[in-house]
């Protein structure tokens, strides 16, 4: 998988496609209370059964991509309590020995561009993180920054903390996430399956959950940690839904199988499994095919990104990692062990 080639310019335009924050609106600046420290117990790892059943997907008054509503039936299935997290990354890159793609040199090529109009720092091993203004910004590229050095062990860059063992794994690409999938005897779930086991028979609604890490106050320079995180919380912080799956909305966003295009097709119904390849399209990276990811982030706010929701959707550019986007897998038979 090579990563995107918008990236050699750290412009707004760039960042929308290589990123997976989202939203409309102004910042503002309001202010919250403060934060209200949060209890994070461990949970167990054990993928819960889901019987197969028919719901309400999409949602058709928020963002326009995510409708029309149709009435879509997917069969039982597998699927993590919770996002894949850092220690059971460890244990597969322990087991197997595997690099990821942030921890890999950039091919110059990718860029279809000469190589002296290239950036020195993009052609290292890195990711996009997240680094907040101090002043209120509706521009991409004042908050996410192309940071050398960071991958899943040093979310922040080189510099940086290591990676917390019961937070969800991110700075992943696509290929890191499918060869950790087939190690540990699941799949990317796809989007119905995701949506299906995130709405837990109730219709998505457009409204900030208080059990979700999101963002309080005007992004992107006023976070009032009211959730109790300013950042990824680590998994089981955050009271389960009806299915008994943690972090469903909110956290950081979760890839699903399929790839993206916007809105749903109405005759697609049946256990759908999206657009094929050819037909993908995402308007905010249009030179490439991107995969539908699900359920905002610790980003999302009232005043930006509206999609703490199970209905949000969005593209993301598989071949690049950030610091907000992590995975769960779904199986089609009980796991072993």
């Amino acid at each position: 998988m090579t990563r995107s080639t918008l990236f050699p310019v750290l412009g707004a335009a760039a960042l929308i496609g290589l990123v997976s924050a989202c939203g409309d609106g102004d910042a503002g600046t309001d202010k919250m209370v403060a934060a209200t420290p949060r209890k994070c117990p461990a949970i167990a790892d054990t993928p819960v059964k889901l019987a197969g059943g028919t719901f309400e997907m999409g949602e058709d008054d928020v963002y326009a991509e995510e409708g029309p509503v149709r009435e879509t039936s997917v069969s039982g299935f597998w699927i993590d309590p919770h996002e894949v997290t850092n220690r059971q990354f460890a244990e597969f890159v322990a087991a197997t020995g595997y690099v990821t793609v942030a921890e890999k040199p950039v091919d110059p090529k990718q860029f279809q561009v000469p190589a002296d109009q290239i950036p020195p720092d993009m052609l290292k091993a890195g990711s996009a993180v997240f680094t907040p203004p101090d002043f209120p910004s509706n521009n991409y590229a004042d908050w996410w920054k192309y940071v050398p050095g960071a991958n899943w062990k040093k979310p922040y860059g080189p510099t940086g903390p290591d990676h917390v063992p019961n937070e969800p794994v991110v700075h992943l690409a696509w290929d890191d996430m499918v060869a950790y999938a087939k190690w540990a005897g699941g799949r990317i779930p796809t989007e119905a399956e995701w949506e299906y086991a995130a709405s837990a028979g109730k219709r998505s609604r457009n409204v900030q959950p208080a059990e979700a890490n999101s963002w309080q106050g005007a992004f992107p320079n006023y976070n009032a940690e009211s959730d109790g995180f300013k950042g990824v919380a680590p998994v089981g912080c955050y009271q389960p839904n009806a299915n008994g799956l943690y972090d469903m909305v909110g956290n950081v966003w979760e890839v699903t199988s399929d790839f993206f295009r916007p809105g749903h097709d109405p005759a697609d119904t049946d256990n759908p499994k999206g657009p094929g390849e050819n037909n993908a399209y995402d308007p905010l990276n249009p030179g490439m095919p991107s995969r539908t990811v699900k359920g905002g982030s610790y980003l999302c706010a009232p005043n930006y990104c509206q999609r703490y929701r199970p209905a949000s959707r969005q593209g993301r550019d598989p071949g690049l990692g950030t610091s907000n986007v992590g995975f769960r897998l779904a199986y089609d038979s009980a796991p072993a062990g």
